[in-house]
């Protein structure tokens, strides 16, 4: 067949895409509609003409299934499926932002602009990622279909992720599992935020996905007949009692068991909610909603017995992204425990497409409001312009997708903060001026410092003086955006002069030391008193926060980890503009006699070999290996992915690295000889340190090992594991060693 002959079946095969997504399309559209959708479509094939993808497709079938998710998956209208389509026209082709705005109108040309990227000069000091999303948040104020369009565009490009090279992979999903999973979250996209978590992993622990995968099919054809005999008698009884209803299995996501068994330190077999059911009923004329679903629940305790401290009632109190549903566990047969889900159907909606959906139930108006609440919240965050763009990734970070809290204030007026919030976050969040004349507050009745960490369910009254008056340090007792950027406004005149006045002293200290201020000894210094920013650094010497006289000590200490031989390390081929000196190289060996500073290992995960790892270079061409599940990794990939170099352990000669596990068990006479005896026995493992602690018949424990990698200290914990008495091993990957 000739190449024009395929191309021509090709686009053949693309307006076939389009007619089936119009087809499924969940909106009702008009000519115009339909018109405005095919001029799209028409523009995006002429701009893409002849464009293929990197797996080997053309590039118009990419906007077509954004299209497609946009409209099935999502439920938007003809604006949301024409933005879609035009999506990557800007960014990618000679069409312009006025030409869309010609030819279409200002809102689709709008929508179109917040889907294009940053493009020209560009602050190298900062963040593109971080700049990129600032600027997509900026529109997605303005229309959430921004947000809700790219979400989209990211879930295809996971769905394709096999055809771009590792060091791609590795970038595109720590963004995904760092930003976008959580915005799915945040906006109520509970299908799209599990498969994008569920992608992530699949691309940064391919072996740990391929794992929980098999262990999750085994699970499920073992256990099936439980489910099928736990509901039949709850499907008769809901007939007798003439609801219309669907039953079925809900499955676990693959990361929410991973994320359970890292939080947990479990095994795969001893997660115990796994087996789930979900009921979608259609509501009886005339009876509430939530009436319904106690109803059902009730039927459900008649037959089995519930877990009480298992009941999840977001049917009288909705999650803050509009989330409704009565989530419950009951004791099943063989004494497993089920958790079942109760929605409506206008429930299992809105739990599916999230905000999109609320467009469809008028008269929702609370849900609608408390969607313009979060994007008020969102514009709080995007209101400090001076803020570097990595802070504001973890301002928004931290605000807007972490979970949530209620607090009352005492006339029972309710206030969303996120958890791990305090009291003088509360008296910000209030007003500003409550804020800077903060002296405490009254939780529950009784007196508590600003520092304070509310829990969901306080009653909380702000305490005030006119004599108070904001303080600088306040900024280590809040976590909300809005609170540190009214406290760093206070202070903003005088921490300037206080940062020039620290470098300064700290110039002069290091001067007399015949030494000058380089981006080593600042990492070095900023390390030891665990500063991620040089400005706080500076700010604290100023302040007489931080001594100078111990400098020698500081930038004399070598690394506590003792290498003995080398190991080597395998790193994927990277961006010759990024890597400078080390472009092109493969791989790359560690010695004893190699100056440190070309390579470090990350000291927040302690990776070892055997471990996933992941190489970040920085701009001073120094690699920085850390595990692929550590935060600060996930992070950098999300905000620095071009600096992020692909790695894996290739082979590794006689290397000595430093690891702790912790131990607790039963108090026996001799337990802890039996450990000592297993450690000593093992001929791959040393002990540095042992430290032992009993108390009421309990004993916790720590040891320092050296080991040779993963392997061995995973053997060593399953046979310390397997002595009677000892009922939790772990390895701690943040290790802190005393000298």
């Amino acid at each position: 067949m000739s190449k024009d002959s395929v191309l021509n079946q090709e686009e053949q095969e693309a307006k076939k895409q389009l007619e089936d997504i119009l087809k499924s399309c969940t909106r009702s559209l008009s000519k115009d509609d339909y018109r405005m959708i095919y001029k799209a479509f028409e523009l995006a094939m002429e701009a893409h003409k002849n464009v293929r993808r990197k797996s080997g497709e053309l590039y118009i079938m990419h906007p077509l299934a954004v299209a497609r998710i946009v409209a099935e998956e999502i439920g938007l209208g003809a604006k949301g499926i024409t933005a879609a389509l035009l999506h990557d026209v800007v960014e990618d082709t000679n069409y312009t932002l006025e030409d869309i705005q010609t030819i279409f109108n200002d809102k689709i040309a709008s929508i179109v602009d917040g889907l294009t990227k940053l493009e020209g000069a560009f602050d190298q000091t900062q963040s593109r990622q971080a700049e990129n999303f600032r600027k997509l948040l900026l529109t997605m104020v303005e229309d959430v279909r921004v947000i809700l369009i790219k979400l989209a565009d990211r879930l295809h490009n996971m769905r394709t992720l096999d055809s771009m090279p590792e060091h791609k992979k590795l970038k595109i999903a720590g963004e995904t599992l760092f930003i976008y999973a959580p915005l799915a979250h945040r906006l109520g996209l509970y299908a799209i935020k599990s498969e994008l978590e569920d992608l992530s992993l699949k691309y940064e622990h391919p072996a740990v996905y391929n794992d929980i995968s098999e262990h999750l099919k085994e699970y499920q054809i073992r256990n099936d007949h439980l489910l099928t005999r736990f509901s039949l008698p709850i499907i008769e009884r809901l007939k007798n009692e003439a609801f219309e209803f669907d039953i079925k299995g809900r499955p676990k996501s693959i990361y929410s068991i991973w994320s359970k068994m890292q939080k947990k330190q479990i095994p795969f077999d001893e997660i115990y909610d796994l087996l789930a059911l979900r009921i979608v009923f259609k509501p009886k004329d005339g009876i509430n909603e939530k009436i319904q679903c106690w109803q059902i629940y009730s039927l459900i305790t008649d037959m089995y017995k519930p877990k009480p401290d298992r009941l999840r009632d977001w049917v009288s109190v909705p999650k803050a992204n509009g989330y409704e549903a009565l989530h419950a566990t009951f004791m099943g047969p063989d004494g497993r425990w089920v958790e079942i889900q109760i929605r409506s159907e206008r429930m299992d909606e809105i739990a599916e497409r999230g905000f999109a959906a609320h467009w469809k139930y008028k008269g929702s108006t609370d849900k609608e409001s408390e969607l313009d609440n979060w994007l008020k919240r969102i514009r709080e965050v995007l209101e400090n312009p001076d803020s570097d763009s990595l802070e504001f990734l973890d301002d928004f970070k931290l605000n807007l997708f972490s979970a949530e809290m209620m607090i009352f204030t005492p006339k029972g007026d309710v206030k969303i903060l996120p958890k791990g919030a305090t009291a003088l976050d509360l008296a910000f969040e209030i007003h500003s001026n409550i804020g800077y004349k903060c002296i405490g507050a009254k939780v529950n009745y009784r007196l508590v410092p600003l520092s304070h960490e509310l829990k969901s369910g306080d009653q909380v009254e702000i305490l005030t003086s006119e004599r108070q008056t904001p303080k600088y340090e306040w900024l280590n007792y809040v976590t909300t955006a809005k609170a540190k950027t009214r406290i760093k406004e206070a202070f903003k005149k005088e921490r300037k002069t206080m940062v020039q006045k620290g470098e300064r002293l700290l110039e002069e200290a290091l001067n007399s030391m015949k030494l000058t201020i380089n981006a080593k000894i600042l990492k070095k210094i900023q390390g030891f008193y665990n500063l991620p920013v040089k400005d706080e650094l500076f700010y604290k010497i100023a302040k007489n926060l931080i001594r100078l006289d111990n400098l020698p000590k500081i930038l004399s200490d070598k690394t506590s980890n003792k290498w003995v031989r080398y190991w080597r390390l395998s790193f994927g081929k990277h961006n010759a503009g990024v890597i400078g000196k080390n472009a092109g190289k493969t791989e790359m060996v560690i010695s004893d006699d190699m100056p440190d500073d070309q390579y470090v290992i990350a000291t927040c995960c302690n990776p070892i070999p055997g471990d996933d790892v992941v190489g970040y270079m920085d701009e001073h061409n120094k690699l920085t290996l850390h595990s692929r599940k550590c935060p600060v990794a996930i992070r950098l990939m999300s905000s620095q992915g071009n600096r992020i170099v692909s790695a894996s352990w290739e082979s590794h000669k006689i290397l000595s690295f430093l690891a702790l596990i912790n131990l607790s068990g039963i108090d026996q006479i001799g337990i802890v000889s039996k450990i000592t005896k297993v450690i000593s026995d093992d001929q791959n493992v040393n002990m540095r340190s042992i430290h032992f602690e009993s108390h009421d018949g309990i004993f916790e424990g720590t040891i320092y090992l050296y080991i040779h990698n993963t392997e061995d200290l995973n053997n060593l914990i399953y046979n310390i594991s397997a002595i009677k008495g000892v009922y939790n091993v772990t390895r701690q990957e943040r290790i802190s060693i005393a000298t």
